[in-house]
């Protein structure tokens, strides 16, 4: 017999789990699958599973920062890969810096003269990148002191021990031991600014590290799980690890507004994966086409409440 679509109840003062149990009981569209995701989250984290999370896009810009931090103080993820971009965005916050809201819609030539650089409708004002450089060229002059031939995972471990600012996540991460991984660091502007200081001292990234301890978590992961926030390298890089290992992802979770159909692998889905060996035939597997921004605080604080 037929399961019959349930049709999602409001009621005043509604907590957020109630409101994707709503969701659940309707389980069809976005809805059903945001709350098929809770429930495979909350089944890794009861599992025990290493579990993998991707950071692709403008997170921390898009207001995500405090979000992410939270997931690593409440031990909802054990490895993080993520992009430059991000990792920039929040020391730029641990520094002092900010980010302001603007106009999606706007002569981008007049924010130019201005001084403002626009992500969608984001503004980070050219004084806050002049900041950022004031403060991370020293911070890779105190880092540097114990090896300067480095991993991305090990760079960020020693800036995050340096900072105060209880709300990055790259300061939450190297509290909780929880690798940080940039294999793409080069693209971004923390990337230029480690490059621009070694034009005078000592540092080399090396990927390569990167991929050999990506490969040893991957390889000792218990009941290994992802979650996938948006696409590109962090995506490919959490899934490549499980190539050189006997093991494959037994659950996956992807929030992504990307498509399958022009081969990108942002888009790709889930079950694509199992071809490659990637993830098991019978892993536990769902995409929710939708904005980050908008997915993830009602993921975490669904399965934060049911971890109560």
């Amino acid at each position: 017999m037929e399961k019959r679509v349930k049709h999602i109840e409001l009621k005043p003062e509604m907590r957020v789990d109630e409101l994707v149990e709503e969701m659940s009981k309707s389980g069809v569209f976005s809805a059903g699958r945001v709350a098929k995701a809770v429930e495979i989250y909350h089944e890794m984290l009861k599992a025990g599973s290493t579990i993998f999370m991707g950071v692709g896009g403008a997170m921390v810009p898009g207001g995500l920062r405090r979000v992410l931090t939270q997931a690593i103080n409440e031990e909802l993820v054990n490895v993080i890969v993520t992009t430059g971009a991000n990792v920039t965005h929040d020391l730029i916050e641990a520094f002092g810096g900010y980010h302001a809201r603007g106009e999606a819609l706007v002569d981008d030539a007049e924010l130019r003269e201005r001084g403002v650089s626009r992500i969608f409708d984001v503004y980070v004002p050219q004084q806050i990148f002049e900041l950022f450089e004031d403060q991370i060229q020293p911070m890779f002059a105190e880092v540097t002191k114990k090896g300067a031939r480095i991993s991305s995972a090990e760079l960020l471990r020693r800036i995050g021990s340096h900072l105060e600012d209880e709300n990055s996540f790259v300061k939450a991460a190297a509290t909780k031991n929880v690798p940080v991984f940039c294999p793409a660091i080069a693209d971004s502007i923390l990337g230029l600014q480690a490059w621009l200081y070694s034009q005078e001292h000592e540092l080399n990234i090396d990927c390569l590290r990167d991929v050999q301890e990506m490969v040893e978590l991957a390889s000792n992961a218990k009941e290994p799980g992802a979650v996938l926030l948006g696409g590109g390298v962090p995506k490919n890089f959490i899934f490549q690890s499980m190539l050189l290992t006997p093991k494959s992802f037994k659950y996956a979770i992807q929030v992504t507004m990307d498509r399958p159909e022009p081969g990108g692998l942002s888009g790709a889905t889930l079950e694509e994966a199992k071809s490659w060996g990637k993830v098991t035939p019978d892993a536990k597997l769902v995409t929710v086409i939708g904005d980050v921004t908008v997915i993830l605080p009602l993921l975490v604080a669904s399965v934060l409440r049911r971890l109560k």
